[in-house]
């Protein structure tokens, strides 16, 4: 899994550079990850884990509703896109 974390979040960071720093923490259980991301202020999450590997899927989380879906791993990128639009 730390290759297609690291092939997301190099997409990510040159696609989004110009909006700040695309933050890539791969430390400690889920929850204190999501908490130092909230902290640090990332509206948005994408996590990467066993089922990734199954289906080509990860989990995108809401910051500010804490709602959570899973999305097909190449469309990562434009469904940020979509909500960084949307302010």
């Amino acid at each position: 899994m730390p290759e297609i974390s690291a092939r997301l979040h190099a997409e990510l960071a040159r696609r989004f550079r110009s909006l700040g720093a695309i933050e890539h923490d791969a430390r400690a259980t889920i929850g204190k990850r999501y908490a130092r991301m909230d902290e640090a202020g990332c509206p948005y999450c994408f996590t990467i884990d066993g089922q990734t590997v199954q289906d080509q899927t990860v989990t995108a989380r809401d910051r500010d509703t804490g709602q959570q879906e899973r999305i097909a791993l190449d469309r990562v990128a434009d469904y940020l896109a979509e909500r960084l639009e949307r302010g």
